[in-house]
Formats: C-alpha cells, sequence, structure tokens
C-alpha cells in the first residue's frame, strides 16, 4: 500500500458517532442512522407497494444477491452445498431473493465447469431448490406469501471457463483493447455473429419457461459485471445490428423479452445490471512485491481515447462514470416490462474494488488504493440518483452494502428512509450471515462476531479452483481441506 494511505478498519470504530467523523474526514456524503430500529419502526421492515410480481408484493426492503458456490455437477446440476446455500437463503428473512445464483442458460456459456445450468435436464433440481429455500423460509418466519424469487439467466462470454477451471474459453460480444490479452481473446472467430446470437437468444426464452414450470416468480435478464449482455451494452465498435447504436446495443434484451411474451409466458422481469464501470485496474508494479499485491492502478488507456469499451463511462476520462445511457437504459427496461432493476458497477474480473468494495483483496486483485468507503459511497450516491428518475412502480435494489460491516444496518435504514433506494440487496455478507438484517430488525442488534470482514476467500477460493464460501466465518468451510489449500494460496499471493 502507499505510505501516504493507512486503512482504518471499520471494526476499530466503536460507535456511530467515530464512524461519522471517519465519513466526514473522508469527504463522502454517507450518512447513517443513530441507532437500529426495532420492528415495524424499522423501514427495512416495511412492504414494497411500489409494485406487484406475480400476485405478490415483496414482504420488506432487504435482498440476498445471486452467490453461486462454484459448487455444482459438472453437468450443472444440484449438489448438498447447493442444497445448503439456498437453504440459508431462506432463513435469511429476505422477502426478495434476487436471482438465487447465476444460471448458465446453455453449458458454453458457463464461468466455471460445476456453474449451475438452467435446463430440462436440470428442471427437477431446480424444483428441489425452490422448494428447499420457501420451506426454510417457512419454518423460520411463518408465511411465505410475500417471498419472491426470482433465477437469473446468464452466458458469462468474456469469462468462460466450461470445461477447465484453470483454462478461458472465451467468446465475446466485440474485440477490447486491454481485456483480450488478459482472457485470452486471440481471434476474431472468438466474436459472436450476429446469427449466433439469435440462436443465444432463445435459450434465454427457454430457460424463462423452465423458471417458470418450477415456480420462479421472476426472471433475472443478467446485464452486469461484464458479463456477455453487459459487454454487449458497450458495443460500441461492432457492427451489425448488436453493435454500434444505442438502439442496437440493447436490442439482445428486447428479443429476449419479446421472445419470452410471444410464448405466452407471464413470469416477471427483472434486470441487474452494472450501472457504470471503469477501465481495467492492476496492481499498481512500483509498489507490489513477492508476496504483496501493489494497490489498484488503471491499465494504461492512452491509447484508445475516447474509450469506446465500457457502459456508463466518461469516454474520455474513463475513471469517472457517465450516467447519461445509464438514464436511457432504466427507461427502456420500464418500457419493456421490466419491474425490478438491481443495481451493481463494474466487474469482479477486471476493477473489483467499484464492484465490490473490500478490505483484502482477492487472490487476482490489487491492495486498496483509497478507503473502500468511497466505492461504497459511489454506488450509493448513483443509485440515489438512478431513483431519482425512475418510474415509480420500478423497483430498485441498491448494492455494495456489505463492507459497511457493524454500520450496514445503520446506513441501509438511512437510505431506504430517505426513499434513496427501495430495497438494501446483500451478497457476501449472507455467506457469513444470512440473517444480519433479520436480527437488526428482530432485535435492534447484530452478531458481531459473524459479520463479512471482506476478506475476499469466497472469491480467491474459487479464482484457484476451490469451491466457494466463508471460509473464516463459517464452520462448515472452515472444515473442509479446501481451508488449508486456500490458505497456502493466499500466502503464495500475498493476500
Amino acid at each position: 500500500m502507499p505510505e501516504s494511505f493507512k486503512l482504518t478498519r471499520l471494526p476499530t470504530l466503536k460507535t456511530v458517532a467515530d464512524f461519522r467523523r471517519h465519513v466526514a474526514a473522508l469527504g463522502l456524503n454517507l450518512p447513517c442512522e443513530d441507532r437500529i430500529a426495532l420492528g415495524l419502526e424499522s423501514p427495512l421492515a416495511q412492504q414494497v407497494t411500489a409494485t406487484i410480481i406475480n400476485g405478490k408484493r415483496i414482504g420488506n426492503r432487504y435482498a440476498i444477491q445471486p452467490m453461486e458456490g462454484w459448487d455444482g455437477t459438472t453437468t450443472g446440476g444440484v449438489t448438498d452445498e447447493m442444497r445448503r446455500r439456498w437453504q440459508r437463503f431462506g432463513e435469511s428473512g429476505a422477502k426478495l431473493i434476487y436471482g438465487c445464483e447465476a444460471m448458465a442458460v446453455r453449458p458454453d456459456g458457463r464461468a466455471n465447469p460445476n456453474q449451475l445450468i438452467i435446463n430440462e435436464e436440470n428442471k427437477a433440481g431446480l424444483a428441489e431448490l425452490r422448494e428447499i429455500l420457501v420451506q426454510a423460509h417457512k419454518q423460520r418466519f411463518g408465511k411465505d406469501g410475500d417471498l419472491v424469487i426470482g433465477f437469473q439467466l446468464t452466458h458469462s462470454g468474456r469469462f468462460c471457463k466450461t470445461t477447465d477451471k484453470k483454462r478461458m474459453e472465451p467468446r465475446v460480444a466485440y474485440r477490447h483493447p486491454i481485456l483480450d490479452r488478459k482472457f485470452n481473446v486471440t481471434s476474431d472467430t472468438q466474436v459472436f455473429t450476429d446469427s449466433e446470437i439469435e440462436q443465444l437468444i432463445q435459450k434465454y426464452i427457454e430457460a424463462a419457461r423452465i423458471a417458470w414450470d418450477v415456480g420462479a416468480d421472476f426472471v433475472d435478464i443478467k446485464h452486469c459485471h461484464g458479463y456477455l449482455l453487459h459487454e454487449f451494452l458497450s458495443a460500441f465498435t461492432r457492427a451489425g445490428k448488436y453493435g454500434g447504436s444505442f438502439e442496437n446495443r440493447t436490442r439482445t434484451l428486447r428479443e429476449i423479452i419479446d421472445g419470452i411474451r410471444a410464448t405466452g409466458n407471464k413470469i416477471e422481469l427483472g434486470v441487474r445490471l452494472s450501472a457504470f464501470d471503469f477501465v481495467p485496474f492492476k496492481p499498481d508494479p512500483a509498489l507490489s512485491q513477492p508476496g504483496k499485491l501493489g494497490p489498484g492502478i488503471p491499465e494504461d488507456y492512452s491509447h484508445c481515447l475516447p474509450y469506446r469499451y465500457a457502459f456508463g463511462v466518461n469516454q474520455d476520462h474513463p475513471v469517472d462514470y457517465d450516467l447519461t445511457e445509464t438514464f436511457q437504459f432504466v427507461q427502456l427496461c420500464a418500457r419493456l416490462g421490466v419491474k425490478i432493476v438491481n443495481l451493481s458497477a463494474g466487474s469482479p474480473y477486471y476493477n473489483p474494488h467499484i464492484q465490490r468494495p473490500a478490505a483484502y483483496p482477492p487472490s487476482d486483485g490489487y491492495q486498496p488504493a483509497h478507503d473502500p468507503l468511497i466505492d461504497v459511497a459511489r454506488q450509493i450516491q448513483v443509485v440515489r440518483q438512478i431513483k431519482a428518475q425512475a418510474p415509480k412502480e420500478m423497483v430498485l435494489v441498491g448494492t455494495a452494502y456489505s463492507y459497511l460491516q457493524e454500520y450496514l444496518p445503520h446506513v441501509a435504514q438511512y437510505t431506504v428512509r430517505q426513499g434513496w433506494t427501495d430495497i438494501i440487496g446483500l451478497g457476501r455478507m449472507v455467506l457469513a450471515y444470512p440473517g444480519l438484517l433479520a436480527d437488526a430488525v428482530e432485535r435492534g442488534a447484530i452478531n458481531n462476531k459473524i459479520i463479512c470482514r471482506t476478506f475476499s476467500d469466497c472469491t480467491t477460493g474459487p479464482r484457484n479452483g476451490l469451491i466457494s464460501g466463508c471460509y473464516p466465518l463459517d464452520k462448515y468451510y472452515s472444515s473442509k481441506p479446501e481451508f488449508q489449500q486456500l490458505k497456502e494460496i493466499k500466502k503464495a499471493f500475498g493476500t
């Protein structure tokens, strides 16, 4: 880390006043409430009245984000690790289960050889997972009539690893001047043709039918984190009907939705969107040492200005966002009947600090170059801007709250109460502590001993061929042999 930067660990801030002083010293607009509100006093306990999803109103203001474990069968089927994870989703208390985990719409779209695949072969397994989730929720909370469950549909595009955990097998929307060399894109034959995209769209339509058949309330048509449909949003340099203009770059979404509706499928629709992106980052080589990653710095982008290779970015200065097209996209979603937009940013593969702020990097990441609260506040303020322009009947889910740790409920209460977002989405945190916000609402307190401290083990593990889970805090994973392997991997990478 640069000598000028010393990270203040959030557990060292013992009171809300300490947290506020630290936020003020950083110059951030990141307000919080004085205490954790209890029961119906909490804005997090309030029903979402803006819209109805498959005949239901979402029963509270927090959601489980898609959390996959890289732990399915090689045919994309169900395992005991999955069953346990979905049971914990149900026990979390969240009334919106947004996506459950990313489901590849066909085998060659997997980000790892053990990713869940949504197809006829795995239909019974998906129905089983959903039933496990619902029954766990009913047993813990007594009812499920306000529980809304979605399945996330994806193709991993540039990040495909379909047959080998260590070998990239990318398919892309266009050639990228920086990312191609990092992710083994070496030939134009790896770029999807228009006819191949038309075939892929049919797989999304088929997947939506399967989701409806097994009881999902909605499907999320994933447009985030550099995966294929997100990459199409930045296909400025692509020729043909899926590239260039905004209309062309959003054609895949329109054709998927039109196809779903043409089949008579009544399933509801959501979109998880990276609202903005930056150029790829890397560890600063001048400050990296053997066994010690340097802080993140942007890759050299001087040779590709204006930067026409990202969505929601300032093309003249691509370490700043520009929400002009983001606002357009959200309005398009509303016209297409999308009822939930779940907002994220960037990609865990090439600029993780803007996507999931953390104190400790994954093995393929970099040390923070500044306080991660800066990145938390950025996402919260972007969601606030989008919420101010979005149709009132659209439900927005905000992201990047896990890094707040002890102060997560205090900030979450404020943002929901003030209308900055409709729902708080939690990802990494639920691996360590699925019931954090349920505890906050029910008891007015949380258990500090099992809070996610953003060690990034849940990412370092799968980046190195291991299953994902909270190794530091969940005994289910710390008792596995993979835990010792993970320790050696982290030691080698200096994380």
